[in-house]
């Protein structure tokens, strides 16, 4: 158990100056605020898939953690309500009303209602020069939100785009298929495939195979049974009709809360501590490290302020704030010495998402998702990429469009940089980057629907990321099992410690796979002696 000393502060004053990622509502902290501090073996911030590969192993080598999470849990089940969907956004929708003018507008074409008060919200949308990223809050992080595409690079195009000193041949032996074990990963049934919602799937393979290009069912971390029954009017739909965008409300879906988070706690050594907004991360004389985290309600009002002291700290708070939180920690001197490289190395993982609208096809008002097949073209490394299509969400009318996605490679990088007159973090990214990837993307998209609608190309209205990548990346800031440089007890593993891509694929597999080939010579050599 940690231990636990209080007082009480007259308001934020006590952790230090404004944080980049403390929330707006944290500015109306009560006039007096208790300050806690406390002190743990070791300490996770966040809990996605690094947050959870971690925490889970730890706690099977003996060792107690603690996980921060800034935001909620969001338990699903059949026919619950838990996740907002796209035809009805609300505050669950955005980590603390982020940007509420951006989405106005849409909420207001969707008929939404528009409650976007203050919330620990789903996703925070982080808005940078040429690029806005968006990162995910909740037990279970970016698996929470994500379509779930569980998909893992070729030995080419790995060793191309990432070290290969990570050894490939054993990740494809050992930790990739522990991670496919850990998600329950499946492909879709061929009588789910068969019936009208899923058309648009159906139509998509039969393009993909007319324009000359591979095929494949796309492996995912869903029990297909959920959507069967969904089929039998069992349950309401939820994959059946799309509506999965922002969370499957009918469970089902194997995402880091309910496989390794749900495993750690069982282990009774693993403590998930929610509405902890992690301000500042500090080494302390001793050479322990110092958190400092406010603990809030759900619309994002202090209710407490607290300093955890640990011998091991591990950043897993997605690829944007952990690259923030160091990089501010850097400036400020809160962290001595942190390499040259923090910041760089930042890429979007090729990311490229169009609409694809026809008049001369129904592609369906309900399109049956989540994903259900893609089509790989990597035989050359150097231009791999993977087009997948992806249902839209029920949006009350039939706008006769689907989506397609693409994920690409590309050597170009952006970076993090500290302004010390806002005391804030902000993401630089070049204007042309990943040019030639999505050269690559768009030939094959138009290939797709020649002849059969528009595409348009959202990249071009807002270039975005759903995948952001590195900050903290190996080989540079940190050695391959996430151990920061010249920094005792100081860890990445997250997206942050993958250098820019993940080799045409969507991300998830590869950043955890890296944390269990992380964690398995962290438990070996660390535990007991840094640990």
């Amino acid at each position: 158990m940690p231990t636990t000393r209080r007082a009480f502060l007259t308001g934020a004053a006590g952790i230090g100056a404004a944080s980049l990622l403390t929330s707006p509502a944290a500015a109306a902290a009560p006039a007096r605020v208790r300050l806690t501090r406390e002190e743990h073996r070791a300490v996770v911030i966040g809990s996605g898939f690094g947050g959870g590969v971690t925490a889970l192993r730890l706690a099977r080598a003996g060792v107690p953690v603690t996980v921060l999470e800034r935001g909620r849990r969001w338990p699903t089940g059949p026919d619950a309500d838990t996740f907002p969907t796209m035809a009805r956004l609300d505050k669950r929708t955005l980590w603390y009303g982020t940007v509420p003018a951006a989405v106005r507008p849409l909420a207001r074409l969707l008929g939404a209602p528009l409650d976007f008060a203050p919330y620990v919200g789903l996703l925070e949308p982080v808005l940078g020069e040429n690029m806005l990223g968006v990162c995910a809050s909740g037990v279970g992080g970016g698996s929470l939100v994500y379509q779930g595409m569980t998909l893992q690079p070729s030995e080419a195009v790995f060793t191309t785009w990432l070290p290969e000193q990570l050894d490939y041949r054993r990740m494809d032996r050992v930790h990739y298929p522990r991670v496919a074990r850990m998600l329950k990963v499946a492909t879709a049934p061929d009588e789910l495939i068969r019936t009208p919602n899923y058309y648009a799937a159906r139509l998509f393979a039969e393009r993909v195979r007319k324009a000359g290009y591979g095929l494949e069912k796309i492996p995912m971390p869903i029990d297909w049974d959920y959507a069967l029954a969904e089929l039998r009017g069992e349950m309401k739909p939820s994959y059946t009709n799309g509506d999965c965008a922002l969370g499957v409300n009918n469970g089902g879906k194997h995402s880091v809360d309910v496989t390794y988070l749900r495993q750690a706690e069982a282990t009774g050594r693993v403590t998930v501590a929610t509405h902890h907004n992690v301000t500042r991360v500090v080494r302390a004389k001793d050479g322990r490290w110092e958190v400092h985290a406010d603990r809030t309600d759900d619309a994002g009002r202090v209710l407490e302020q607290k300093i955890l002291t640990t011998r091991a700290l591990v950043m897993a708070a997605g690829s944007l704030n952990t690259s923030k939180l160091l990089v501010r920690a850097g400036a400020l001197g809160d962290i001595p010495d942190l390499p040259d490289g923090l910041g760089e190395g930042w890429g979007t993982n090729g990311d490229r998402i169009y609409a694809w609208t026809s008049l001369q096809e129904d592609f369906g008002a309900e399109q049956g998702g989540p994903v259900i097949y893609g089509s790989k073209d990597w035989d050359d490394p150097a231009t791999a990429n993977t087009v997948i299509q992806a249902s839209l969400p029920p949006l009350g009318v039939n706008a006769r469009t689907t989506m397609l996605v693409g994920f690409g490679v590309s050597p170009d990088r952006g970076r993090f940089r500290y302004n010390a007159l806002t005391d804030s973090v902000s993401l630089h990214w070049p204007r042309n980057g990943d040019a030639g990837s999505h050269r690559q993307i768009q030939r094959r998209v138009s290939a797709l629907s020649r002849g059969l609608g528009v595409l348009t190309d959202t990249n071009n209205l807002v270039n975005s990321t759903w995948h952001p990548l590195g900050g903290a990346a190996m080989g540079t800031v940190c050695d391959l099992e996430g151990r920061v440089r010249g920094q005792r007890g100081l860890y990445v593993l997250d997206g942050a410690l993958i250098p820019g891509t993940t080799g045409a694929c969507n991300p998830s597999m590869t950043i955890a796979a890296v944390a269990e080939r992380a964690m398995d010579a962290i438990t070996t050599r660390d535990v007991g002696t840094i640990i």
